[in-house]
């Protein structure tokens, strides 16, 4: 009878996510913490709302991403036409005439990317929510597993742009992480401009990693240690924001079970297999802040909202843990 193989080195799998990072690095300039927090996202199994204005790179992050791990990519265009069935398939009649079979839409890829996604209806926008929680499509009465793994990139405009309206918070609830990559800062966009002269480097881009790693990593992070200690610290700033003169609307026991999965994920890409208070700190307010609803909230997405800064001085108030 054959042995089975012997799981990974932690170590050795948190070197490769970290040429990972750097292979996505050489086309994503300048822009570190927001690779580093979509390699946290994709360990956890969560999804990423990108908020920001067009052409700030939010399209090559996702490509990038994708070619570097060898994935199926697809990109969705969300218009105020789009239905459900344009994202997640439609039964169409078989060729000799009986009955249907089911012909997958775009959402069956390992990474997608939702492009402005609050310009569609709400209801096409809630065609995600099942996928996004629960990685599968039910049409019809049968359900189709999604590729694994997957991973949501979706883009959100300013609200002040024309045709644009809010995702409800059960949307919102769904990512892991919210991100806004911003303009770069001078000598980046004067590298970026003099590297595009020739060929777009996405098309000469190598995978760095295959998706089996990625899929061992998923795995690998799911033993990384939280002591009781930590349980409690993240338990006290959870408590904290639903205290009526924090928020209007605190997190949910939801945004609790993915702050702790994404401080795993954030060890073990340090190369620990235990977590640390840092790592509850790094992540709270990407992971936390646009799952509130703050007591004054902003005219419009995009600004330093109210969620951020008052989720920051709560932080400061918050005993943590040796």
């Amino acid at each position: 009878m054959p042995l089975d193989p012997p799981p990974p080195d932690p170590i050795t799998l948190a070197d490769e996510f970290e040429a990972l990072s750097r292979n996505i690095g050489a086309v994503l300039l300048g822009k570190p913490r927001a690779i580093r927090l979509c390699l946290v996202a994709l360990l956890a199994e969560g999804h990423i709302l990108l908020e920001d204005v067009p052409g700030t790179g939010k399209t090559t992050l996702a490509r990038a991403l994708a070619l570097s791990i060898d994935a199926h990519f697809q990109r969705i265009q969300f218009t105020s036409d789009l239905l459900p069935g344009d994202v997640l398939g439609v039964a169409m009649p078989k060729p000799e005439g009986h009955g249907f079979q089911f012909q997958k839409g775009p959402i069956f890829a390992n990474i997608v990317l939702a492009d402005e996604l609050n310009r569609c209806s709400p209801r096409t926008q809630s065609a995600l929510l099942e996928c996004m929680n629960e990685a599968k499509v039910s049409v019809d009465g049968t359900t189709h597993h999604l590729p694994l793994p997957f991973l949501v990139l979706a883009t959100q405009n300013p609200l002040d742009f024309e045709g644009t309206y809010p995702l409800p918070e059960s949307q919102l609830d769904r990512f892991l992480f919210r991100i806004r990559l911003g303009y770069p800062e001078r000598h980046v966009e004067r590298d970026l401009m003099q590297s595009r002269r020739g060929i777009n480097p996405l098309e000469s881009l190598k995978p760095a990693i295959s998706i089996e790693s990625v899929q061992q990593g998923i795995s690998a992070v799911r033993n990384v240690k939280v002591s009781d200690e930590l349980y409690d610290y993240g338990l006290d700033v959870l408590a904290a924001t639903r205290q009526p003169a924090s928020f209007l609307l605190g997190a949910s026991p939801r945004a609790g079970l993915a702050w702790v999965r994404a401080a795993q994920a954030h060890a073990f890409l340090e190369g620990r297999d235990y977590c640390t208070p840092d790592d509850l700190k790094e992540l709270a307010i990407p992971c936390l802040a646009h799952r509130m609803v703050p007591l004054h909230p902003d005219t419009h997405i995009g600004a330093n909202t109210g969620s951020e800064t008052t989720l920051a001085q709560l932080l400061d108030t918050v005993h943590a843990p040796h």
